[in-house]
Order: C-alpha cells, then structure tokens, then sequence
C-alpha cells in the first residue's frame, strides 16, 4: 500500500467519526519526516481519543500498524507515527496553538472531499 492510499484511509476514518476540518497535506517534497500530514479536530478530549482510536483500528484491519503513538493522555493533541504518514488529532485549542497548517503550509493541501464523501465500505472493504 501506498502512503497516499494509507493517508487516504486515515481521512476516511476520521471523517466516519466526524473528525473536523480534515486536512492532507503532501510534505515529501520538503522534508524527510514523512509523505504526508493528516491534521483533523476533535470537539472533545473524549471525541480526540475516539479519533485517534478509530484510525488506528481501520488502519490496522487494512494490515497497516501504527509506529508510534505520542500524547494519548493528553488533552489537545495525539499524534499516530505510520512512519510514512503522520496522522495529528487535536482539541479545538490545540490546533489553534500548535497551527500546523501553517507551519507546514509549504506542503501541497490534498483535496480530500471525494474521500469524505465515498462510502466506508469502498476504502474499507474489510471491516464488515
């Protein structure tokens, strides 16, 4: 699997949680931390966690194993390391703070509304 076909997967899985304001971001060009930055919203630390929960369960249904977690007892940010594809929930605040978008914003923003709007069971075809 690719790493855009794995950032894809995780948008899809935050949009299925209602995650908001998901975003993509193509960072291969201009560093060597990652392909790709998934940055989404939780309304709630317990909504952040569900989040994060649930990309780490599709993603890893689909075979793919998360690396890394960092800040799951925190209150404004987790991050799940695909090594490829780094995956960001934050609290509303914590994203405000932290503004990835914009320290990032030389990364190409990957429209992702065909993914928000596909059914589940296409990217997910094994999760019944």
């Amino acid at each position: 699997m690719t790493s855009l076909e794995t950032a894809r997967l995780a948008v899809k899985a935050l949009s299925n949680k209602k995650g908001l304001d998901v975003k993509l971001i193509k960072i291969d060009d201009i560093s060597s931390i990652a392909d790709y930055f998934v940055i989404a919203t939780g309304t709630s630390n317990t909504h952040v966690k569900a989040l994060a929960d649930e990309v780490e369960f599709r993603l890893d249904n689909e075979g793919i194993s998360v690396s890394h977690i960092e800040g799951y007892r925190s209150d404004s940010w987790i991050l799940l390391d695909y090594v490829d594809v780094i995956v960001h929930v934050f609290s509303d605040e914590g994203r405000e703070y932290y503004d990835l978008e914009r320290l990032w914003q030389d990364g190409e923003q990957i429209d992702v509304s065909d993914i928000m709007n596909m059914p589940a069971q296409i990217l997910f075809p094994t999760t019944k």
